[in-house]
């Protein structure tokens, strides 16, 4: 894939965020997540690429558009697996929170795990956790290794968890451990990503969350040499027969890094709300600031891209 396909990608993560930002605090989930899904599938149009969307916003027959199986792109260009999700945190805009992203990968036919809307259980963190950390360690063992790692007590380590009663346990060891836990409502790509920037002071991702989110935050640790480990965890029988459609048949099996998303990926982020990555859409007379970020596998190059768009002279996407 040419590398300049990677600065295309953030121009469908902008159209998305300046969407859906426009909802940041109104209170309506769906019309947020709307507003970025109808934007996104637009702007895909102008993409020299010829994407299939593996991991997206649901089934065809759930959704009319960047469903699972749903075509994206020119057309013209190169073949591509495509993840996305138009705008992680629809609750979160919805109430005016932190951390709302859009998010969208891409990648060779084949290297993304191909997973339905389920659960997965995760640990993620940066580059200087690479060997230290390990999905089957207790927490507190996965703790003192990262901080070892890094050269700083346990003490000094932040950990981010979605709040949920599932994690009450995980949430008292790490506190017997001594670190310092943020609780999350929504967001673990922007939770997984924050791992891997040393001022957004959160080290570590630990717990239960979406299966498709886990991929997707896959394909960005991969692009910065980051570290995941993940293991599928269905809510029911419903979607244990999903995953067996799949192909997915051991619940036992510990995923790593690279049995995610492997392989030359690009990735593509903005900011709808502000947070601890990147910064949210802000509207200013005459047009909108936005803060995204572009990765490339290939290179482990990270842009950090501040745009400012004009309305007066073109449209807004």
């Amino acid at each position: 894939m040419e590398r300049n396909l990677a600065m295309e990608l953030v121009r469908v993560t902008e159209a998305a965020a300046l969407a859906s930002a426009r909802l940041m605090g109104r209170g309506d989930e769906m019309a947020a997540d709307v507003a970025a899904i109808e934007a996104m599938r637009t702007a895909f149009d102008a993409i020299a690429i010829d994407g299939t969307v593996v991991i997206g916003e649901g089934a065809e027959d759930a959704m009319p558009k960047l469903y699972v199986g749903e075509r994206v792109g020119t057309r013209q260009g190169p073949a591509t697996d495509v993840a996305l999700d138009a705008l992680e945190g629809a609750a979160i805009c919805a109430a005016g929170g932190y951390n709302a992203l859009s998010v969208i990968a891409i990648a060779e036919h084949g290297t993304f795990l191909r997973v339905p809307d389920t659960y997965m259980d995760k640990i993620a963190c940066g580059p200087e956790g690479r060997g230290a950390i390990d999905l089957d360690k207790r927490p507190r063992d996965n703790l003192k290794a990262l901080a070892d790692a890094r050269g700083v007590y346990v003490e000094d380590l932040t950990v981010a968890i979605l709040d949920r009663p599932r994690h009450n346990a995980l949430i008292e060891e790490v506190r017997r451990a001594g670190a310092r836990i943020k609780l999350i409502t929504s967001g673990d790509v922007s939770a997984a990503l924050a791992t891997t920037r040393p001022d957004t002071g959160i080290d570590i991702l630990m717990g239960v969350g979406g299966a498709p989110q886990g991929v997707l935050a896959a394909a960005f640790l991969l692009c910065v040499g980051g570290e995941m480990q993940a293991r599928l965890k269905p809510r029911n029988e419903h979607e244990a027969g999903e995953l067996r459609k799949l192909g997915l048949f051991d619940l036992q099996r510990k995923y790593r890094l690279e049995e995610l998303a492997s392989g030359s990926v690009m990735c593509a982020a903005t900011g709808i709300t502000p947070g601890d990555y990147l910064h949210g859409v802000r509207y200013v007379k005459g047009g909108a600031v936005t803060n995204s970020v572009v990765m490339r596998s290939a290179t482990r190059t990270v842009r950090f891209i501040e745009a400012h768009h004009c309305f007066d002279r073109r449209p807004e996407y």
